[in-house]
């Protein structure tokens, strides 16, 4: 396969971070190769350099392929080229391609690993776990549409692999979260079955996460939109869901260390966002001593308890099942490099980002003026199990300010209309008391 085939099929995949910018690709690695009948299975790692202010960036892509000696009209839309008499295409598009990976964990045993070339199929063994015919090769596969970054199958009704396809060297949070809630028991999330990694030592990237697929799972955001434009208040649903988030963060606590940051540090990060913020951005100036205050009383607080969080969360990462909500991509924001990523944070950041969601879905939804204060109210509650303590409100409405401020920023850039949105946080929080401890 020639990489200029590459570089133009790249240019239109939805998940491909590098639209936009010059970009080639200027390797390509083979990780593995396997013949099914006729057909010629590869999977390469393609990597993707970008030019410009004098220097050079790098990516690596993800490109699972099936290379077949006769023309398929039906995958003519995944199609790449034709190389040395061979028609390729990308292989998430073809369910008998897509079996093999399944077929390969099935005969993994459980708790062992399997190598296929250069990749290694790891197969998770969780105590008391049972995965009933959830590995069955003979499982239709087909591909889920409308991800943005990643790619994901599947099979049956039973389970699904995600496909990572910009790859990093490290482990990703995705896998490595999984693995240690479903290891824990806890329910927040769809148990883990395995994963593949490739390459060695420092230079292991992972390829891919296979779990349970959640039977009858409805959007969070989803749900979310419909009760407002019903005017439904949402409230029982969001109290449920603040408890399992709270469920989620009491398990990571356990199972990845927590440490401490300086609050002065950590308002000072805050600080300079906002400042640079209230410079680039007019419309925050009304606010600026209100949000400065709020960072002040944020230093005031000393050490904050930092643990592993999803990092990214908002309702669009929520699933609601029959057995309740669950929580989906623990990947973190994807703009921050994979180390950054797996960093200790703050729960408030989570909390924060829920509440910030709740806001833009009253907006998209046209609700009536007021609706996201119910939900968000419930949510919280349901987080705590109470009301917040003024040090936590303050601590709170930090984080959601920092959100709020960059999201200003963001919708003043490219969706104008939607400003009103962050900036009524912003109002909300900077034209409000500072929460006061009570006597003791």
């Amino acid at each position: 396969m020639s990489h200029p085939q590459m570089t133009d099929y790249l240019g239109g995949a939805r998940w491909f971070a590098g639209k936009g910018r010059h970009y080639e690709v200027t390797d390509v690695d083979r990780v593995a190769s396997v013949h099914v009948g006729d057909a010629l299975l590869t999977l390469d790692v393609l990597t993707v350099e970008y030019e410009g202010e004098g220097r050079r960036d790098v990516e690596r892509y993800q490109m699972p392929l099936v290379h077949l000696p006769v023309e398929r009209a039906d995958l003519h839309h995944a199609l790449l080229g034709r190389h040395e008499g061979r028609w390729t295409y990308d292989a998430v598009h073809d369910p008998e391609s897509m079996a093999r990976y399944l077929e390969v964990f099935a005969r993994t045993e459980p708790g062992g690993t399997r190598q296929v070339g250069g990749a290694v199929f790891h197969r998770l063994d969780v105590e008391g776990s049972s995965d009933d015919g959830a590995l069955d090769p003979a499982l239709p596969a087909r591909l889920l549409t409308g991800e943005q970054s990643n790619t994901t199958v599947v099979y049956g009704d039973r389970t699904l692999l995600k496909l990572f396809r910009q790859v990093t060297p490290g482990r990703n949070p995705d896998i490595e979260i999984h693995a240690a809630l479903t290891a824990a028991g806890n329910p927040t999330v769809g148990a883990l079955r395995g994963w593949v990694t490739a390459g060695e030592g420092e230079r292991t990237e992972d390829l891919a996460m296979l779990q349970e697929f959640l039977v009858d799972a409805h959007d969070g955001w989803a749900l979310t939109l419909d009760a407002a434009r019903r005017g439904d208040d949402f409230a029982g649903e969001a109290l449920a869901l603040g408890a399992t988030v709270a469920s989620a963060h009491h398990a990571l606590a356990e199972q990845f260390p927590t440490g401490t940051v300086d609050g002065d540090d950590l308002a000072e990060r805050m600080r300079v966002r906002v400042e640079a913020a209230l410079i680039g951005f007019p419309q925050l100036a009304p606010y600026a001593d209100g949000l400065r205050q709020r960072l002040d009383g944020l230093g005031d607080q000393g050490e904050q308890e930092v643990q592993r969080v999803h990092g990214d969360l908002h309702l669009g990462q929520t699933l609601l099942t029959p057995s309740g909500w669950r929580l989906v991509d623990f990947e973190g924001e994807p703009a921050k490099p994979l180390a950054e990523r797996r960093l200790p944070d703050s729960r408030w950041r989570d909390v924060a980002g829920m509440l910030r969601s709740f806001d833009y879905a009253a907006h998209a939804a046209g609700a009536e003026p007021g609706w996201a204060t119910t939900p968000r109210a419930r949510f919280l509650h349901g987080y705590a199990g109470r009301c917040l303590t003024p040090a936590e409100q303050s601590l709170l409405d930090a984080y959601e300010v920092d959100k709020a401020v960059y999201e200003v920023g963001y919708e003043a850039r490219n969706r104008p209309d939607w400003v009103d949105i962050p900036l009524a946080a912003v109002q909300r929080i900077a034209t409000t008391p500072t929460p006061k401890e009570g006597p003791q």
